[in-house]
């Protein structure tokens, strides 16, 4: 684990997505956080030594989900299927399957395994299973404010995690999305999926995959936007632990009242053309029962 020292720094951004704005100012205790997102071969060793079984790998209940099909209530995660033809940009269903057998042992179903991923960030974790690790391993998951903090490595006013060039000198420093999402995927960065932990350089702190890889959960409940910049420095929010559950669900799914986390630092789905999240201020609203091979975690402890 690497330590963060306490600090205050401008969280968000004005200049991207209306969910990250207002730019404002929170302080943040010291902490120590996982220098990368947990590892296949760190769950593993988790679930050899507790027998713990994640959402992916159990049937839904149908109590849970009132006029759901029962064929489709089965075992399974979100995994990227890329389309072969051109499609719209809108409709996310047209990447998405909802993988029967897909799990973080099977990333991409059933035929497959993670035999030689043992230093891949996990993924098909719902946030009960990362909330599970880290209370065995006697760790907690970040705030957004904490994660954010430490994913701009001490570069507040930067763009990206390494400064204000997405690829300076034509270097990849992160696993993102190199063509047209989601049928051109060139693997300029030389990964196509996950790649192992330290494949990219660290930032700032030491840190590494805080942009790219694997979007990660941190304990917040997501809100459409931030709370204004405080007016006064004596009333900047001190460790914020973002909105409440009630106004975490969805809008436009009135009838689905599951309440959503905040994830961070975007995905190796990320690209120029679709979600520019492969930045410390990005965020993004996942529903706390769902899993996806895009998605991960990493934990951190509180001084």
């Amino acid at each position: 684990m690497v330590r963060i020292s306490r600090g205050t720094f401008r969280m968000g951004s004005d200049c991207h997505y209306p969910e990250e704005a207002p730019a404002h100012r929170v302080s943040v205790s010291d902490f120590w956080i996982d220098a990368t997102p947990v590892t296949n071969r760190q769950f593993k060793t988790f679930v050899k030594a507790t027998g713990y079984v994640t959402t992916a790998e159990i049937a839904p209940d149908p109590k849970d989900y009132p006029g759901a099909l029962p064929h489709m209530l089965y075992a399974g995660s979100l995994a990227f299927m890329p389309p072969r033809h051109a499609v719209d940009l809108g409709d996310w269903s047209q990447w998405w399957s909802f993988l029967k057998g897909a799990d973080w042992r099977h990333p991409y179903g059933p035929g497959s395994n993670i035999n030689v991923l043992d230093h891949h960030p996990v993924v098909h974790v719902s946030f009960a299973d990362a909330m599970a690790y880290a209370a065995w391993a006697g760790k907690e998951l970040p705030t957004e404010a904490e994660w954010e903090f430490a994913a701009r490595g001490g570069l507040e006013a930067a763009e990206f995690a390494w400064g204000n060039e997405f690829t300076p000198a034509g270097r990849h420093l992160a696993n993102t999305w190199q063509g047209e999402f989601p049928t051109q995927n060139r693997a300029d960065d030389g990964y196509e999926r996950t790649s192992p932990v330290k494949a990219f350089p660290p930032n700032g702190y030491g840190l590494h995959d805080m942009i790219g890889n694997v979007w990660e959960w941190t304990s917040d409940w997501y809100t459409p936007r931030h709370e204004a910049d405080a007016p006064k420095t004596c009333c900047i929010p001190r460790n914020p632990r973002g909105g409440q559950e009630d106004a975490s669900y969805d809008p436009h799914q009135p009838n689905i009242r599951i309440p959503r986390k905040v994830l961070k630092g975007g995905s190796h789905l990320c690209a120029p053309n679709y979600c520019r999240r492969y930045r410390p201020a990005a965020r993004h609203a996942e529903p706390i029962d769902t899993s996806a091979s895009h998605v991960g975690f990493r934990c951190i402890i509180r001084n």
